[in-house]
């Protein structure tokens, strides 16, 4: 059995009067693609930034690779290897596909290079970034600039973003969002791809794609989770068809 890489512990979220995360616990073991699926305003959104350090619980714990995060801030740990792509994207739409790469990498890597005189030349930068895109399936837009790239290419560029951090763990928040069938369709068979090399957890309203690629999914209902298992179990569970899938949501 693969080892626990994130560990959930009775974590609780309140803004004023709402419970948006209401002791939830989860253990992710590496290698897994973990979905959360729940209605509007289920809270995943809130979950998955308190993963990411964007938002501190009011009580609970969060172990990354056994280590305690609770309070760490985003930054530390995205060096420990938790990378987040958000709902809507965060790109420099004049500069090229593979220039943002290049300053994701750079960041990251803390590097002293000055990118406005072409540190976008150097190795140290450059492969990473192209080893990224193509991991994408974007190497042939590595030139092209952002603000030419399609909706999908730019959710699918953001990806590579945080691949190019080299994390253990990726976070995704909606990364179907927007999107037609055509680049649903290549996304999702870019993260089938990703399965197994690197541990995820998705959130994702496109339940079939949910379906397709998840070893295992949570459903999140006014902050709790109510139901945690393969899709098999997720499918025929009365309680989550009742609360959110509805009959027949799942069929087939």
């Amino acid at each position: 059995m693969a080892e626990i890489l994130l560990e959930v512990e009775r974590l609780t979220k309140r803004f004023g009067g709402v419970i948006a995360a209401d002791e939830i616990s989860l253990a992710v073991p590496t290698g897994e693609l973990h979905a959360i699926i729940g209605p509007n305003g289920a809270g995943k959104s809130t979950l998955i930034s308190q993963l990411s350090g964007e938002v501190v619980p009011d009580s609970g714990r969060i172990r990354f690779d056994g280590r305690e995060i609770t309070n760490l801030p985003a930054y530390r740990r995205s060096r420990l290897g938790l990378a987040r792509s958000f709902q809507v994207t965060t790109l420099f739409p004049d500069f090229s596909a593979l220039d943002n790469i290049a300053l994701s990498v750079q960041a990251h890597a803390g590097h002293s290079f000055r990118f406005w005189q072409n540190a976008r030349d150097e190795p140290e930068l450059r492969e990473p970034a192209q080893a990224a895109l193509a991991r994408v399936g974007l190497i042939e837009r590595a030139s092209a600039l952002v603000a030419d790239l399609s909706h999908g290419e730019r959710r699918q560029l953001e990806i590579a973003m945080a691949l190019a951090a080299r994390p253990r763990m990726l976070l995704l928040d909606e990364p179907m969002a927007g999107m037609g069938l055509e680049e649903s369709a290549r996304l999702l068979e870019m993260l089938r791809a990703l399965k197994g090399s690197i541990t995820v957890i998705l959130i994702e309203h496109d339940i079939d794609a949910v379906f397709a690629l998840a070893d295992r999914i949570s459903v999140l209902v006014y902050g709790r989770i109510i139901a945690s298992g393969d899709p098999a179990a997720i499918r025929a569970d009365p309680g989550v068809r009742e609360a959110y899938l509805g009959e027949g949501a799942v069929d087939g």
